[in-house]
């Protein structure tokens, strides 16, 4: 049997930039969906999809977001099972997340090209297919991707380390994503756009293109067959997703992720609407702040290194979760706190940039160590599957994150009318306190 080799600190960086490009697209979906589709009415666009309530509840944007991503969490398991099962001599990954990017590159730029340029129900059935279309193809590749993690690693330092650059990597992602009103503004200056709709749809689609390129570099650069043993599993799909419920850590740590990827949704949907509405400043200024909050997180990166060997994993996460829960307390009284408004956004990120960091970092590398402590104990490699039915829990958790805060803007989304937006800081401290408790069960040693 062949020596497998160690992967290089380029082949790191290397396999973290395909964190970065579908990051990019993702957070785009999350932070420019409600704000391009229900636009709050000091932004200069126009609402594309109808303001009806559906049981009374639920606005028409809440059940688009939630079909797509219901529809996409089922086809997770799926892609997991046929991952973990290939057989293919150039690996069991690459060969499956290489067909996903083109099609996640066109789906993402179309959900930002409605039928038509104005309020429509043809806009509501046109999003529904095309957010579908988007969620599949990124899940395709986002599912074997994020498996490799607990395949390039041996030891929990190593995969401390290789979550650290994907962090990295996916914070990168976040702060392009939250400039895309930045761009747009650029966009305008040189070429001279007027029209911020259209400003808008050229910044997504160059986004979308910038993404699709650095998520082929992990394929180009990293010879699978050269650094995993690849064992294909032989468990079929529902077993195989039985047997990683039977794993009591996993639940603890799967409920507790879903909380705070509610929560993470809430205020990645709720950016600009919380910059503009609540403080009154330019939505421009909302990607300066999403990067000032990411570039005071990778200071914090260091510290979780090290913590996590000092004081363990789970103390970390834990504080971060308590610490965000008090963020959401703030979003309730932005614009109501005896500071200017630019400085209650500078006590917000601040704040915010510990937990990014923490929860961004170790649950992945913590997921790495579940998942080859069962290889271990079971001898079938189903990493795919663990880490398909977390991002399952992640994708329902986002899901209903965006739903949430689209549903409350039927609550008030505009200045003088903004409690709906309030609000959200209510229903995201009540999460945060949720994941701290599940989380606070699961036993670190096991």
């Amino acid at each position: 049997m062949a020596t497998l080799k160690t992967l290089s600190f380029k082949k790191q960086l290397a396999y973290s930039s395909g964190m970065m490009g579908w990051s990019i697209m993702t957070n785009i979906i999350i932070v420019m969906l409600p704000y391009f589709y229900l636009p709050p009415s000091n932004s200069g666009l126009t609402p594309l999809v109808p303001q009806v309530l559906v049981f009374g509840a639920f606005n028409i944007l809440s059940l688009i977001a939630a079909s797509g991503r219901l529809f996409d969490a089922a086809y997770d398991p799926f892609i997991a099972s046929i991952s973990d099962g290939s057989t293919n001599p150039k690996g069991r990954r690459f060969p499956i997340m290489k067909w996903a990017i083109l099609p996640a590159v066109i789906f993402c730029t179309l959900v930002f090209y409605p039928l038509v340029k104005g309020e429509s129900m043809s806009n509501a059935w046109w999003l529904t297919f095309v957010l579908g279309g988007f969620f599949v193809s990124v899940t395709t590749y986002i599912i074997p991707y994020n498996a490799l993690l607990a395949e390039l690693t041996n030891t929990t330092e190593e995969k401390v380390k290789l979550s650290t650059f994907q962090q990295v990597g996916f914070v990168l992602g976040m702060i392009l994503g939250a400039l895309s009103n930045n761009f747009a503004d650029l966009i305008q200056t040189v070429l001279n756009i007027t029209d911020r709709f259209e400003a808008l749809q050229y910044t997504i689609l160059g986004l979308s293109v910038f993404s699709g390129l650095v998520m082929i570099l992990p394929i180009l650069c990293i010879d699978e067959k050269d650094y995993v043993q690849s064992k294909p599993t032989h468990v079929p799909l529902w077993p195989a997703i039985q047997n990683t419920f039977r794993n009591s850590n996993f639940k603890y740590y799967l409920i507790s992720d879903f909380a705070y990827y509610t929560a993470l949704s809430i205020i990645s949907s709720g950016l600009l609407f919380f910059v503009t509405v609540l403080l009154g400043l330019p939505e421009s200024d909302g990607g300066k702040f999403m990067g000032l909050m990411v570039f005071l997180s990778l200071l914090f990166y260091p510290f979780i290194n090290y913590g996590s060997k000092r004081f363990g994993r789970k103390k970390l996460v834990l504080l971060a979760f308590g610490v965000l829960s008090l963020i959401f307390v703030t979003i309730f009284f932005l614009g109501k706190l005896p500071f200017s408004p630019t400085n209650q956004m500078y006590i917000l990120v601040t704040f915010a940039s510990f937990p990014l960091a923490a929860l961004g970092i170790l649950p992945n590398a913590i997921l790495a160590d579940i998942a080859q402590k069962d290889t271990l104990e079971t001898g079938e490699n189903h990493e795919g599957m663990f880490f398909a039915v977390k991002y399952l829990f992640v994708k329902l958790g986002q899901t209903l994150g965006i739903a949430v805060f689209a549903m409350l803007t039927v609550y008030g989304k505009d200045p003088g009318n903004d409690y709906g937006l309030r609000l959200n800081g209510v229903v995201g401290f009540v999460l945060c306190i949720l994941a701290l408790a599940f989380f606070a069960r699961f036993k670190e040693k096991e």
